[in-house]
């Protein structure tokens, strides 16, 4: 079992998130890590387009931490974002613009792409996968109830699929599902046995 690995090996698993569904997903593995964070303004080239977007942010993340990362340590970054008709959105800002985020995915089929940069004195390396995610058309009524009974603006696409939109509006997932919540674990879990073997 990898936390067996690490313990025998001495790795420390080090998260750069505060994202508490990343967090947990860590708890649920049996995975101990610590939590490492550094603020880090999420500018991407405009000229990317999907997975090089998220594969960008996450090593912007990793590479703002690399100074602190010690021997034996293995950090953790990731970046999760929604490409729908060849556009990346993003946490919305307001409730207008989580509100247009609802409606241009109602009906539709969009992507989730979660990219994972992994970390050590001596290396990195990014991965990524996708998820598609097909939505029921949702009118106005369930959108604007949404916004206001959760919290959409720490999300990509303004959207939870494990909360109350998820329930009413997917109808169907290609792909993990835990990677639309924010971290393909079967990916992380896989690379990091591979790692410490």
């Amino acid at each position: 079992m990898l936390k067996e690995k690490l313990e025998a090996k001495g790795y420390t698993l080090i998260l750069a998130s505060g994202s508490p569904r990343r967090q947990q997903f860590f708890k649920d593995l049996h995975l101990p890590f610590e939590v490492r964070l550094k603020p880090v303004e999420e500018i991407y080239p405009k000229h990317l387009k999907e997975a090089q977007i998220s594969d960008y942010l996450a090593v912007l993340k990793a590479n703002a931490l690399k100074d602190t990362i010690k021997e034996k340590e293995i950090l953790i970054t990731s970046d999760t974002i929604v490409w729908h008709n060849n556009s990346c959105l993003e946490k919305p800002k307001h409730t207008t613009e989580a509100r247009q985020m609802l409606h241009s995915l109602s009906g539709d089929t969009h992507k989730v792409i979660t990219s994972l940069c992994i970390t050590t004195t001596t290396s990195q390396e990014v991965l990524h996968y996708t998820t598609e995610v097909t939505f029921a058309a949702i009118d106005s009524a369930e959108v604007d109830y949404y916004i206001a009974q959760y919290n959409p603006f720490d999300k990509a696409g303004s959207y939870g699929i494990q909360e109350w939109i998820g329930h009413i509006a997917v109808t169907q997932i290609k792909g993990s599902y835990n990677n639309v919540m924010g971290l393909p674990t079967h990916i992380l879990y896989k690379t990091l046995i591979r790692m410490v073997s």
